[in-house]
């Protein structure tokens, strides 16, 4: 398989999965015209869409997509996406032939009530619920829901690379700074990032063992990311050093 982030609207990543005989898979596609110039320019003929969440941002070219090339479209549980022809929940295998390619689905309830990822070929393809050094706001979810859903994504293989939605990796970073100053995977992972971003290149996917060493969201079990809450005030308890970290990070402006 063969992994394309597709830029689109302000800062979105639509995910185009493809094999070598042409057949491809959109994941999140808000805009349709960016995907069908993507299938014309590399010859691809495209059998289903995957959907993570009701965002329009996230599904805005899907209705489109599925007329023009009358494909599956895939979606939680969640009335609020008509597109969707096949829904699916925690637990459930997608198996396609073309490519040929199965996902298992992972409810991960936080940014929105229905999220989901799909987790297959090596990648997990989790919307807007992990990004590289961040998370999703929480938009309907609460932040014992977020934790937990972080927490399952976590115990995923290392080397599993994570497809967020979003181009946020700057922003982020800065912010995880001021949480981790002296992690030093961090500083690497900066320098890296602000590289990419100097070439206009995503500084998506990213390995999940990279992420582990660096995203304050995923580290709130650590005495760096502990001693930030202690200085804060906040306590032992784990959701609430995760409430902590992810109400500062939606109010910083760095």
């Amino acid at each position: 398989m063969h992994l394309i982030p597709l830029p689109a609207l302000a800062d979105n990543y639509i995910w185009l999965l493809h094999d070598d005989d042409g057949n491809a898979i959109v994941v999140d596609p808000g805009d349709a015209a960016v995907v069908e110039h993507a299938l014309t320019a590399r010859r691809l003929a495209l059998r289903a869409i995957l959907l993570t969440h009701h965002h329009p941002d996230h599904i805005g070219g899907a209705a489109a997509l599925r007329a023009q090339h009358g494909v599956p479209v895939y979606a939680p549980v969640d009335e609020r996406i008509a597109e969707a022809t096949e829904q699916v929940r925690d637990g459930d295998w997608i198996e396609l032939a073309l490519p040929h390619v199965r996902f298992q689905v992972l409810a991960i309830p936080g940014h929105t009530l229905s999220h989901i990822a799909y987790v297959g070929a090596g990648l997990l393809l989790c919307g807007d619920t992990l990004f590289s050094l961040g998370c999703g706001r929480l938009f309907e979810g609460t932040p014992a829901q977020m934790l937990a859903s972080l927490d399952r994504l976590s115990m995923l293989p290392g080397e599993t690379w994570v497809c967020g939605g979003h181009e946020y990796t700057e922003a982020n970073g800065r912010f995880a700074r001021t949480i981790e100053p002296a992690n030093p995977e961090l500083q690497q992972r900066l320098q890296d990032v602000a590289e990419l971003r100097a070439r206009h290149r995503p500084t998506l996917p990213v390995a999940l063992a990279g992420e582990l060493a660096t995203n304050p969201f995923l580290r709130v079990d650590t005495d760096a990311v502990a001693e930030w809450c202690r200085r804060q005030g906040v306590g032992t308890d784990r959701v609430a050093r995760f409430a902590a970290v992810r109400a500062a990070k939606d109010g910083f402006h760095g």
